[in-house]
């Protein structure tokens, strides 16, 4: 959302790190920040701001939301804005959820490259989900550049777009046949497990992961980020004391 601006701050930092020490990844990962209409004053000359400085805004024509089809608009701007060839892959991932790109990278390389789904399969149990044909968690999940085009101009999605955008996004590409090449990052993506019980979608810290979601506090990105060792590269200095 357009005033969450220190979650975009934190993201970009820890992306742009990860990317600075994987230099092969920076002319092969994109990561942007993506807005509905924004309307507030003050945020406009805020984010305009930040588009100069960073050039990874998109704002689409849409009021904010999170199951209104923001991201059926997402999905859309981004077949038309993008020449083909542009991405292999369109993820769309939720801002409290940390991607570790290389192992994110790794796995799309081998996977297919059109009519390809990527992401945690839900339901992968029947006690915390009632029953619904196989969708991608909104943590993250990934389309295949086919698959985007398809979903800017099929009547499927565009006459169908709200409601809980991950089930949504599965619901289209099923009922349309679609998404022959499903990949299933279990137990490699997962939720942040704290002091909740372990379970199919919940884990502790493995150095495997692709991705850790329900990062919702400070607390848990600064537990998550010192796991995977996010500071190990902080030189030493006279200018500051940190432990």
């Amino acid at each position: 959302m357009p005033a969450k601006y220190e979650r975009r701050n934190l993201l970009r930092t820890v992306y742009s790190l990860q990317l600075r020490d994987h230099p092969s990844l920076a002319t092969a990962v994109d990561v942007r920040f993506v807005l509905c209409n924004v309307t507030n004053p003050v945020d406009a000359v805020l984010v305009s701001l930040e588009a100069i400085r960073y050039d990874d805004v998109i704002v689409l024509d849409c009021a904010e939301n999170m199951d209104g089809g923001k991201t059926y608009d997402f999905f859309s701007t981004a077949a038309r804005a993008f020449p083909n060839g542009t991405y292999d892959y369109v993820m769309k991932a939720d801002d409290d959820t940390y991607l570790l790109l290389p192992a994110l990278a790794a796995w799309l390389s081998g996977a297919a490259r059109e009519d390809a789904y990527l992401g945690l399969q839900m339901p992968c149990d029947t006690e915390n989900f009632y029953p619904f044909p196989p969708f991608m968690s909104g943590m993250g999940y990934a389309l295949s550049w086919d698959l985007v085009a398809w979903v800017a101009t099929s009547e499927t999605s565009r006459r169908d777009r709200v409601g809980p955008e991950d089930m949504w996004t599965g619901r289209w590409l099923n009922f349309a046949g679609k998404a022959k090449n499903r990949y299933d990052g279990a137990p490699r993506m997962y939720n942040y497990r704290g002091d909740s019980p372990a379970n199919c979608f919940r884990r502790d810290f493995h150095p495997d992961t692709i991705a850790v979601h329900m990062l919702k506090d400070d607390k848990r990105w600064a537990e998550t980020l010192q796991y995977f060792n996010a500071t190990a590269a902080l030189p030493p200095s006279g200018l500051y004391h940190l432990p």
